[in-house]
């Protein structure tokens, strides 16, 4: 048995075991239910009530009494958003955050720009999160420990992302006690601030309607509508996290579509509760901003005035706020990994992207999340004020988008579906509420700083189309050898004809003692095709058995759920059949296998070991993508695993052989004579044309 290194040992330690892919029922241990979705992805809403709030009320600029309508308003956008995105969720079973909406109701580039919007939402959600709960817990401690402030931020952001690397359940499990214990504190003291101020609706009503008049005749009724607007639009970071569940589906239990549904009416319910239910109790209580202490401790501090243990009672429901904002960061490391997994998937994101690691969570992303979020704590200084600037701007570019998406979509099949209007008319409300909030959050937040994160994300815009370029014009240059793939079909399928006049021949049997090679492929494609028909040239006569391999690599697209590992691994024995039977009408041994993992080296080593018992006269060969020109943008975008395999299977002893497959575009593989290389002629030059 092989030792473990150090340094894997710490791994395990840090990270856990390797999860198995395979293993029967491991979607229902990973995934998450209804209620600890809600945990997971509510976080990031429920939060928002300790800074959304208090801002929206302080932004009617004294005219309290309007918080009334102002508390309508809220809870009326949090179910409209909440039920729109419902209505996304059955449209999208499989997961349908705001970059899937747009990408394939819009268009493809709109989706790419919503997603960027997204990441650079969800690093911000992160950093604003943990900063802001840091700050919170630090104004209980003594005033010289403030310098230690942005430290302690980068040691939990740290942590955070270990918990995220180990996987989603646990990184959710113990934030459950301090999810509890937020909400038993404010839904008491808002109960309570009710229950105690039901005989004074009426009055309440008729001051509210008395304020609006008497506010109108001072700054006119348009004045009135517009310091309502403000107030509302200014309280806009109460809203952000309900596009979570719609993005995260694919982490959820089965049924996913319901448990999604129930998971958007838990965090609409609990959302529209708190905000609307903090702004009133602020208007029972006529409460007004004191120097050093939050709204909401100011509240909490009359609520409890004359309890038995009310000081205590206070502590720990703003100690518990502290703590909420603290890990409410866990919504963006959920949701931004999703986000670029897809996005990776669409190759507007190198594919490492959307690798899983071996505890099946999408490392790659939780890694981007984090050091992003480190990244823009640093360049912040920690301020929570410059960060609250920079943030809900670009969650609300992806509401608007996928809200005008969901109105195309219902225009388009209103011939086929009878409730068209109801669905509409959702999310056109919905599209009106979230565009008019986009437009005045970017107004307001411009030229205090929210430039900035318009330059940010339009930057990645940038950097993903480069990306996307890339892919493209290197699919384009291997299209043509795809080709290759349809001749060799076309040969089989003539051979066949041919042999069924002649007496039925058996397929030739394993000679183990003699030469054999293992080629690794990947489908039935001209690169895989390639690398056969080079192992045949260049050992003309000199192989007797052909091992094809080949390894499904499950990646956040392919580990959704258990139909879609059954699909792939279909797939793949129909592609490695089509090589084996090709190979045998030529009079050769020929069989097939395949596996399955996150990492192809690993699984690569797995079946090579197994096969050299059987086959020990064997060399291995693969293919490697030559590019002519070649730049570290193209090293990082393109896979490397022929190199790492050879590294790994030399250092047990195997042979392994790398055949090259230049790429070269189309005006550089001209012939002498100026005429372009035929398909056939490329091939026998070890190149594309």
């Amino acid at each position: 048995m092989e030792r473990e290194s150090f340094l894997g040992k710490f791994k395990r330690f840090l990270l856990g075991k390797a999860r198995n892919p395979k293993e029967a029922g491991i979607f229902h241990k990973l995934s998450l239910t209804a209620l600890l979705a809600w945990v997971g992805f509510g976080l990031d809403g429920i939060s928002s009530s300790c800074y959304g709030p208090p801002e929206a009320f302080l932004g009617l600029g004294g005219h309290y009494y309007l918080s009334f309508f102002l508390a309508i308003m809220i809870v009326i956008t949090v179910l409209v958003i909440s039920a729109s995105y419902m209505q996304i969720i059955d449209l999208f079973p499989s997961g349908g955050g705001g970059y899937l909406v747009a990408s394939k109701l819009l268009s493809p580039e709109i989706g790419m720009v919503s997603g960027c919007a997204l990441i650079v939402d969800y690093i911000l959600t992160i950093t604003v999160s943990v900063t802001a709960g840091v700050e919170a817990v630090f104004s209980f401690l003594p005033a010289e420990w403030v310098q230690y402030k942005v430290a302690t931020c980068v040691i939990i952001l740290i942590l955070l992302m270990i918990l995220n690397l180990r996987g989603v359940k646990e990184s959710i499990l113990p934030l459950v006690p301090i999810f509890m214990v937020f909400l038993l504190t404010h839904v008491s003291a808002i109960l309570y601030a009710f229950i105690t101020h039901a005989g004074q609706f009426p009055t309440i009503f008729h001051q509210s309607t008395f304020d609006f008049g008497q506010s109108a005749a001072q700054i006119g009724t348009l004045g009135v509508v517009f310091l309502l607007l403000h107030a509302y639009s200014v309280g806009s970071g109460t809203y952000t996290g309900i596009e979570a569940v719609s993005n995260g589906i694919p982490l959820l239990r089965e049924p996913r579509v319901e448990n999604g549904k129930k998971t958007t009416i838990y965090m609409a319910l609990s959302l529209s509760f708190m905000a609307g239910g903090l702004i009133m109790s602020y208007l029972f209580y006529q409460v007004v901003p004191q120097e050093g202490k939050t709204l909401n401790a100011v509240l909490m501090g009359q609520i409890a005035q004359g309890w038995p243990g009310g000081n205590w009672f206070v502590f720990f429901a703003i100690l518990s706020e502290a703590f909420i904002l603290l890990v409410a960061a866990q919504t963006g490391f959920l949701g931004g990994p999703r986000v670029i997994a897809n996005m990776a998937l669409d190759r507007w994101i190198p594919y490492r992207y959307a690798l899983l690691s071996d505890r099946l969570v999408t490392q790659n992303g939780v890694l981007v999340m984090g050091v992003g979020a480190i990244l823009i704590l640093l360049a912040a200084k920690g301020s929570v004020s410059f960060l609250l600037v920079l943030y809900s701007i670009n969650v609300f570019l992806t509401f608007t988008l996928s809200q005008l998406g969901m109105i195309k979509h219902w225009w388009t099949i209103r011939k086929s579906e009878k409730n068209y209007l109801q669905k509409l008319f959702i999310n056109g409300i919905g599209f009106i509420l979230t565009s008019f909030i986009l437009v005045t959050v970017i107004v307001v937040k411009f030229f205090e700083g929210g430039w900035l994160t318009l330059m940010i994300t339009g930057s990645l815009a940038i950097l993903a189309a480069l990306v996307k370029r890339q892919y493209n014009s290197t699919g384009k240059l291997l299209k043509r050898l795809d080709n290759l793939a349809q001749v060799v079909l076309q040969e089989n399928a003539a051979q066949k004809v041919k042999t069924q006049k002649e007496p039925a021949q058996k397929p030739p049997k394993a000679s183990p003692g003699d030469k054999t090679a293992f080629i690794l492929v990947n489908g039935f494609y001209g690169v895989s095709l390639h690398t056969l028909f080079s192992v045949i040239r260049t050992f003309p006569n000199y192989f007797k058995n052909f091992v094809f391999i080949q390894i499904g690599l499950i990646d956040a697209g392919a580990f959704k759920g258990t139909s879609d590992i059954d699909n792939l691994g279909k797939s793949i024995q129909t592609d490695l059949a089509k090589y084996v039977d090709y190979m045998e009408q030529n009079g050769f041994y020929a069989e097939s296998q395949h596996s399955f993992g996150t990492d192809v080296v690993d699984e690569v080593e797995k079946l090579t070991k197994e096969l050299v018992q059987r086959f020990p006269n064997s060399i291995l060969f693969t293919g490697q993508l030559i590019f002519q020109k070649e730049s570290w943008f193209g090293r990082f975008l393109h896979n490397y695993a022929a190199f790492a395999i050879q590294k790994r299977l030399y250092y047990l002893g195997l042979p392994v052989l790398i055949l090259p497959i230049r790429v070269q575009s189309a005006s550089s593989s001209q012939n002498p004579k100026g005429k372009a290389s035929h398909d056939g002629e490329a091939e026998n030059a070890l190149f594309i044309s």
